[in-house]
């Protein structure tokens, strides 16, 4: 076991384990020889520790630490706020975060704070207790406008005007925001999925946004009935994202938990989704956006989660026009998605950067309709998903708006109750996807499936307990895979070597 966080206030713990998201089986954890609780997960957080102190904590093993020491220790309580939930709270807690001193930490104690939007602060850490509850504002009208012209104002993938979110890290460095508390966005309450395609007066904001930043942790936080896409980070790097759980009304569109974009160098593990739409969607902008910053998102590492519900468990695009690359997921628990991994792109999202460098390893998936899906013919969202120039198969002459796949590898994984279909790639004629390799990949059907649609696109396939399907693939490489239960062919290649 090792630790992958460590503050003034908290530890937060991965161990070595066989199976994804949860340990083999429940063990102990003593902290300073004394039993504090019994655990399942393969991440875990111990908080309420005190700065500048000697511990010990022993679970599957034993680790000595020592906490840092803290600068200075800001209480909110002392800014007096209402904590009612009733009148509005952002005041007092914009002034705490600001008198904050560099190095300090600002603690929210238990109680619900009423807010619109909350800017944050450089080097100062944010610890949000049990009980500690951020409530957002159901009124779109109280949330200030980030304009499209700053590099502030974003919506799926384009530089628009947006509401401000409820947490914003703007050309924020080394910020650590933690705890048991939660936020919640209350979007039900208010108007947000009204006509959620139409712009009201400015896009939805998120939860938790952050943009130019560098060296931020968010740990521990229940963050959940969100205006859009939960946790959106954006031109940042060096992130790490501990323990969280993101939960949303399934019914809820565009209701995403994480959504890296344009972003590098980021840990997600020990998270639990239950989302509306995508657990885990990588982007990097639409072709504009592309085109103007040359920024792909890569180097990211995905471990130990759970994907509990939601349309894709680790998704790209379709936003993806900077590019995406080296990407790896491994020990994640896949139970009752749509698909397991989805990569969404069609033409005209060019290849300013490719998507590539792929690796899923030590996955289970329970119940997932498709766990793989790579569709190069999405036609949801703006900018013309449902023209022939997008759906047709036949090939088109390669320009600059041809989208590129690379190399995906998919090993040691388990695959049960598939209803629709192992996998679908879809490769356009013109641009194959250029590599597919599965090795030591099980797929057990369920025996009830119903015929079932496996990617969004204008003309869909319909499919029933179906193997895997590639159409337009470079090369397709299998190794120890099997099939139990599938219907007629266990591969099935459409211009596939």
């Amino acid at each position: 076991m090792k630790i992958i966080n460590l503050n003034s206030r908290s530890v937060t713990i991965e161990l070595e384990s066989n199976t994804p998201y949860y340990n083999e089986e429940e063990y102990e954890i003593f902290l300073n020889d004394n039993l504090i609780r019994k655990e399942k997960r393969n991440v875990f957080t111990i908080y309420d520790l005190e700065p500048d102190s000697d511990y010990k904590i022993e679970a599957q093993g034993i680790i000595n630490f020592h906490t840092p020491k803290e600068k200075w220790t800001v209480y909110l309580k002392d800014f007096n706020p209402y904590k009612d939930g009733i009148n509005n709270d952002t005041a007092f807690l914009q002034a705490a975060i600001m008198a904050t001193p560099v190095g300090g930490t600002l603690i929210i104690e238990e109680g619900t704070y009423l807010v619109t939007s909350l800017y944050l602060k450089s080097n100062v850490n944010i610890y949000l207790k049990k009980k500690a509850r951020i409530l957002a504002s159901t009124n779109r009208r109280d949330y200030p406008i980030h304009p499209s012209y700053a590099n502030v104002g974003l919506w799926e993938g384009a530089e628009v005007n947006n509401f401000s979110s409820t947490v914003n890290f703007i050309d924020n460095e080394n910020v650590t925001i933690y705890g048991e508390g939660e936020i919640d966005g209350q979007a039900e309450n208010g108007d947000w999925y009204i006509n959620h395609r139409v712009m009201n007066i400015a896009w939805r904001g998120h939860s938790i946004f952050m943009v130019r930043s560098n060296n931020i942790n968010i740990i521990g936080l229940y963050v959940h009935n969100t205006q859009a896409w939960a946790i959106h980070p954006y031109m940042s790097s060096n992130l790490n994202f501990y323990n969280l759980y993101i939960k949303n009304n399934p019914k809820m569109p565009t209701t995403d938990g994480i959504d890296p974009d344009c972003s590098n160098n980021i840990e997600i593990k020990g998270c639990k989704f239950s989302v509306g739409d995508d657990c885990i969607a990588i982007k990097s902008g639409t072709y504009d956006l592309a085109l103007k910053y040359q920024q792909a998102s890569s180097d990211i590492l995905i471990e130990n989660n759970l994907m509990a519900d939601g349309h894709g468990g680790v998704v790209f695009g379709s936003e993806s026009s900077g590019g995406i690359k080296n990407i790896i997921v491994r020990r994640c628990l896949f139970e009752n998605t749509d698909r397991g991994l989805r990569i969404k792109t069609r033409r005209g999202r060019g290849n300013v950067g490719q998507i590539d460098n792929i690796t899923f390893d030590d996955i289970v998936m329970n119940n997932v309709l498709t766990p793989f899906v790579i569709n190069s013919y999405y036609n949801m969202g703006p900018k013309g998903g449902h023209e022939e120039y997008v759906w047709t198969t036949k090939a088109l002459p390669v320009d600059e708006y041809t989208p590129v796949l690379g190399a995906f590898h998919f090993s040691n994984m388990v695959c049960n109750d598939v209803s629709i279909a192992a996998g679908v790639f879809l490769g356009l004629a013109e641009m194959p996807i250029k590599l597919v390799s599965f090795e030591n990949v099980s797929f057990s059907y369920n025996k009830e499936a119903l015929e079932g649609i496996p990617c969004m696109m204008e003309h869909p396939y319909k499919m029933k307990r179906v193997g895997i399907f590639c159409l337009n693939v470079e090369k397709l490489e299998t190794k120890n895979v099997t099939f139990d239960g599938v219907l007629g062919d266990e591969i099935i290649k459409e211009w596939t070597r």
